[in-house]
């Protein structure tokens, strides 16, 4: 199993890059967002996620951490396959995805290449109620990062953050000292991404 490659870039072509590791060039399907940081010619690290089937094996690398874990949560909807997943995901950013999927805006989700609105609706039903239900079953155990504070957008956020493959524990310890007063529910999701990096 692949966790990450670093190396040089030695070729970017669309959603796609090669990442030459000591003289070994993996080729790697990738999003607009992490092929907009790549350089020809430069150091980077990507992490991976492995699509293995009968007539193929592929890569898929991202920038960050939070981008492959969304697009690992959307591999879990039904009918998304890897590469709806990745047209999604070059679409919007993964905070911009998991705010839509929070909110219902089926518009940022159809701006994919090849994704139509059932599709678009499939992925807010089913991880919107995944990530309600998971925000339920931790409730008990954590009502102060749960309890709907500044009209809800503390819990937006958290959801959002969910969405993103953070757990409960590790967003409830990052808001803990944190201030989110007044902030919107996409300022709470970019203040909790940014410490915890």
């Amino acid at each position: 199993m692949f966790y990450y490659l670093n190396g040089t870039v030695a070729e970017i072509d669309i959603n796609f890059a090669v990442v030459d590791c000591n003289g070994v060039g993996y080729g790697v399907n990738t999003t607009a967002n992490t092929l907009s940081k790549l350089k020809k010619g430069e150091k980077a690290k990507l992490y991976i996620c492995e699509s293995i089937r009968e007539d193929a094996f592929e890569l898929y690398g991202f920038s960050t951490v939070q981008e492959k874990r969304c697009f690992e949560m959307l591999l879990t909807v039904s009918g998304i396959g890897p590469k709806a997943a990745q047209s999604i995901l070059s679409a919007s950013t993964p905070e911009g995805l998991a705010l839509a999927i929070m909110n219902g805006n089926e518009k940022v989700i159809t701006a994919a290449q090849g994704v139509g609105k059932k599709i678009a609706q499939r992925v807010i039903l089913e991880l919107k109620d995944k990530i309600s239900k998971e925000a339920g079953s931790t409730a008990a155990g954590m009502p102060e990062m749960l309890t709907p504070a500044d009209n809800g957008t503390r819990s937006d956020a958290i959801a959002a953050l969910m969405v993103l493959g953070y757990s409960a524990p590790e967003i409830n310890s990052v808001l803990r000292g944190v201030d989110v007063t007044g902030l919107s529910t996409e300022q709470i999701v970019k203040l909790v991404l940014k410490n915890m990096m």
